[in-house]
């Protein structure tokens, strides 16, 4: 009785169909290191994430720059019965919180590399010049007797994310005069962290329409009170602020080149060049989502910072999400390579071992292990480059001895640099990346579809026989 082995050879030799159905089975078990590969880019992604969060903890994280506030505290008495029948007065504390009238805001910000290790991230030092105009409170809205308003102790709160970025001493004028800042808030904020000086509020004028207008901001342009501050911050990732004047103006300049504007309001004019941006935010108060005075802690810190606005510094090109998503394409780039080392099989009449298959799908698979290890040393395009020059000349060389012939070997190493060529410039036009892939999946088809027309599937004639029919 004759061995089936010879026979399962044979079929595996001579059948198109069967060795394409092998094909799919390599690209499948080519999974596996694929996985592997995402794996791996997740993991040095993490420990990236790590060292910039160890920067970031020691220069200075993302900023957002909350206030000016003015913050005019007032007692609230009442009666009640004590356990004796007598009578009681109980009192009680609570802040009032004031918004400016205007307030703008002009900075600049230099953007610099810090490394740890072989990672690295941007951080900034900001010069930030603040200035505004707050109208003289009146609490006669809330009830509130004038008698019980402690003006002496009224305080300005500027709210700022990470108070161990404060580089040098900030400097404060309030109504003309200089006053010294301090570390910290008041205790019943919402805003937790920043600094404060004393801001006493000047005795209203003896004007009986003033005393009873019951509005909680006056707007008169004899009770303004000036203020400026110089705030000098350090930072990382991105600056924000949020709109805490009726007329909140912000105008920054820098040095980077790539920023991301980000939050509720865009600039109204920005420009972007090679020495970096300018941008200009005009913001009014009725867009926003709290009001210009309240009691305590009636607006959340969460509701003031929904209504920020501001820019991250971005990287034009982070290599780990092009690794990630190069990654993505591997298993259709082995697919294709493959089916081009099958047609160059069935064109020219050669044979091509599951074996040297493999070894070529695993050179595949270490293009994209060249492009992470050296895109951390050498920046992504560099990286890209080089990976596929010694990839397609490994393939080049391997298929030459395989197929016998430089011409063939060319072929299947020339759609080797396609590939790799055509990702690139997928990985690199993100937006027009479905509408590239698209077109491209199209091209390749066609091709195969061209090339392979007159393929005896059934295997009913000899490989080189039926691709001449």
């Amino acid at each position: 009785m004759q061995s089936p082995a010879p026979s399962l050879i044979t079929a595996f030799r001579h059948s198109n169909i069967v060795r394409v159905l092998m094909l799919f089975v390599l690209v499948i078990l080519f999974q596996i290191p694929i996985l592997a590969l995402d794996g791996l880019i997740r993991e040095r992604q993490g420990r990236r994430n790590s060292a910039v969060e160890e920067v970031a903890s020691k220069w200075g994280r993302q900023q957002a720059v909350i206030g000016p506030m003015l913050i005019v505290p007032y007692t609230t008495s009442w009666t009640e019965a004590a356990a004796g029948g007598q009578p009681v007065v109980r009192k009680e504390t609570h802040l009032g919180v004031f918004l400016p009238e205007r307030l703008s805001t002009r900075g600049t910000l230099d953007a610099e590399k810090r490394r740890r290790g072989i990672f690295s991230t941007s951080v900034y030092r900001a010069n930030l010049h603040i200035e505004g105009v707050f109208a003289r409170p009146s609490l006669a809205a809330w009830g509130v007797d004038p008698k019980d308003v402690q003006w002496s102790r009224a305080q300005l709160v500027v709210g700022i994310s990470d108070n161990r970025a404060i580089e040098s001493t900030a400097a404060m004028r309030w109504n003309g005069a200089p006053t010294e800042v301090l570390p910290g808030t008041l205790e019943g904020l919402v805003v937790t962290s920043g600094v404060h000086a004393e801001a006493p509020v000047p005795e209203a004028p003896a004007s009986p329409a003033a005393a009873g207008s019951g509005v909680a901001v006056a707007s008169a342009t004899a009770h303004a009170i000036p203020f400026s501050i110089d705030l000098p911050l350090k930072g990382s990732a991105g600056a924000y602020w949020v709109p805490m004047g009726k007329t909140t103006e912000v105008a920054v300049r820098s040095n980077w080149r790539s920023p991301s504007f980000q939050g509720g309001w865009l600039p109204e004019r920005r420009s972007l060049g090679p020495k970096g941006f300018e941008a200009e935010w005009t913001i009014a108060y009725l867009g926003r989502n709290f009001p210009q005075a309240w009691k305590d802690a009636a607006v959340s810190k969460e509701t003031l910072e929904s209504a920020r606005f501001g820019f991250d510094l971005i990287e034009t090109t982070d290599h780990y999400q092009m690794a990630a998503r190069s990654v993505k394409y591997a298993g259709l780039f082995l697919l294709l390579t493959f089916a081009t080392l099958w047609l160059v099989e069935v064109l020219a009449r050669v044979s091509v071992h599951p074996i040297q298959y493999l070894l070529i799908g695993a050179a595949m698979c270490v293009f994209y292990l060249l492009e992470l290890s050296l895109s951390e040393h050498l920046g992504f395009g560099f990286a890209y480059c080089v990976a596929t020059v010694a990839i397609v000349a490994q393939i080049a060389g391997y298929c030459a001895a395989v197929l016998h012939s430089r011409k063939r070997a060319a072929i299947v190493s020339g759609m080797s640099a396609v590939l790799f060529g055509y990702l690139y410039v997928v990985l690199t036009n993100e937006d027009y990346a479905l509408l590239i892939g698209s077109i491209g999946v199209f091209a390749i088809l066609a091709v195969i579809m061209y090339l392979t027309r007159r393929v005896d599937w059934y295997g009913t004639q000899p490989a080189g026989d039926a691709a001449r029919t």
